[in-house]
């Protein structure tokens, strides 16, 4: 029986929750009604959820100039996405997996090492220096797949206290006793009881990938038929800034830019970015969730 008080904590809390989501669909729904707003209207009138004229012109513009382009970048950001979100995970169980076992030798130092690469790193020129002269990935696929994404400390450290509270130790005993070699544990034991902070490591890993441009900014100099969709959508909003503070240095320029629709395109080029991340998440957020509480618990 819920007390007076317990009634009056949760609708603050149901208040509280609504709000932050309010915060966080809001601009969302702005951006893609922005997209859809006729440019000269979007310019004049400035944003709004209700505009006078919509228009899928940006839509239009950034599809017929850039077609194929456009799928070519899609395909290797699902890919990217696909073996970048696969290895990332698979380095991390088994590393987290490891530092969760209490009799490890040096448990206590590789979980210092691993924990002081989230407060301090090389820099990006070292960075740079080592990934392009010792591992040559520069102008390569790997350019996009390796550099600072491969594996995450946070992720580590993470799957390592969900293995540490979430899997029992009596059910790990029990296939000792039964026989059942180390890594024999962990993939039939460990792992199917782990599929929560495993969703949850595969969301973050596979949000990185996606999301990711530096990296394609960085390596990829000549081979700008690698870029993921993040890095060409870039590229475009790049040229089109250009395009714009140059006009006036360029003949006939007045035209051109008149068919480009330089307000809205920009929405519709972040609409398209962050669509597959708004399709995949709701299948998996109740995962999700659960491994984030059970992950964070210091184990």
């Amino acid at each position: 029986m819920k007390t007076r008080e317990d009634k009056i904590f949760n609708c603050i809390g149901h208040i509280v929750m609504t709000l932050l989501s309010l915060m966080a669909l809001v601009p969302i729904i702005l951006m893609f009604v922005s997209s859809l707003t006729d440019n000269a209207t979007l310019i004049q009138n400035g944003y709004s959820f209700l505009p006078e004229k919509w228009s899928s012109y940006a839509y239009e513009w950034v599809f017929t100039s850039n077609s194929s382009t456009i799928l070519r970048a899609y395909g290797i950001s699902i890919i990217l996405t696909v073996i970048g979100t696969t290895c990332s995970v698979l380095i991390t169980m088994c590393l987290a997996y490891g530092l969760s076992k209490k009799g490890l030798p040096g448990r206590q130092v590789i979980t210092f090492l691993v924990f002081f690469t989230m407060l301090f790193n090389g820099g990006l020129v070292p960075t740079y220096i080592n990934y392009t002269t010792v591992f040559h990935i520069k102008d390569t696929f790997f350019g996009l797949l390796i550099p600072s994404l491969l594996m995450s400390a946070f992720n580590v450290l993470l799957m390592k206290s969900y293995f540490s509270t979430g899997v029992p130790e009596e059910i790990l005993e029990a296939a000792y006793i039964d026989g059942a070699s180390e890594l024999t544990t962990m993939w039939k034991v460990a792992v199917p009881l782990s599929k929560p902070i495993i969703t949850t490591i595969a969301m973050f890993s596979g949000i990185a990938y996606w999301n990711d441009w530096n990296n394609g900014y960085i390596y990829l100099v000549k081979r700008t038929d690698l870029f993921s969709i993040q890095n060409l959508l870039n590229r475009l909003m790049q040229n089109i800034q250009a395009l714009t503070t140059n006009a006036s240095n360029i003949g006939n320029a007045g035209e051109g830019l008149a068919q480009i629709p330089s307000a809205t395109v920009r929405m519709a080029m972040a609409a398209m970015g962050i669509l597959p991340i708004i399709i995949v998440y709701p299948f998996i957020q109740k995962n999700f969730v659960k491994g984030i509480t059970l992950g964070g618990v210091k184990g």
